[in-house]
């Protein structure tokens, strides 16, 4: 799957990780930074991605599609599109742009605006990858967790660094029988939930 990483696709993620370098150090405001995942949680969430049974993949907060790109690389072998969301008109812009130029969009579905208010219709879901505003997990937690198929995985980013502002989804999810839970030290910490 990585040796199969096309040039234009090296070329555009390595474009994104420059970008959000400089993001974290320039003072750029926090929701104009790209804020993605870097590229060790990249390769962590496709080999996990490769291994869910057969359903829908979702992604919720697109950024500039850095973590699609990622993803895409499982979708490009079972013939299946991600569905991305994303809110931010100027991350959307860069998202297309991101999946013209790796050459991906016949593997993902880009939606623009608030997964909350666009999840309709979706089932069966296999892989679910949770990155967007921290206060908004647990409600994505509530959708995901009741279309989530046996042996899916919803991985939550930022499960380390941002722990105490996604606790609240933590909880529920450890809680809840219907799941296996485990915080992974990857990156910033990927939260993972296996439906039983």
């Amino acid at each position: 799957m990585f040796s199969e990483i096309t040039q234009e696709m090296k070329e555009r993620m390595a474009f994104l990780e420059n970008i959000d370098k400089n993001d974290r150090t320039d003072g750029t405001d926090k929701l104009k930074r790209l804020r993605q995942i870097p590229p060790e949680t990249g390769k962590f969430i496709a080999i996990l991605a490769a291994n869910c049974p057969d359903g829908e993949f979702v992604e919720i907060g697109t950024s500039a599609g850095y973590s699609s790109l990622w993803i895409s690389l499982v979708l490009r072998e079972r013939k299946r599109k991600l569905k991305t969301f994303e809110i931010l008109p100027e991350k959307v812009f860069l998202a297309r742009e991101s999946f013209r130029i790796a050459n991906v969009n016949d593997f993902i579905e880009l939606i623009e605006g608030d997964f909350l208010e666009k999840y309709h219709g979706i089932e069966n879901i296999a892989f679910c990858f949770l990155d967007c505003e921290k206060h908004l997990y647990e409600k994505c937690f509530d959708i995901v967790s009741e279309k989530l198929l046996p042996g899916g995985l919803l991985i939550a980013d930022n499960a380390i660094n941002h722990y105490e502002s996604i606790k609240p989804m933590i909880d529920k999810a450890e809680a809840d029988e219907r799941f296996d839970c485990s915080t992974v030290s990857v990156g910033k910490g990927e939260f993972i939930c296996r439906r039983k």
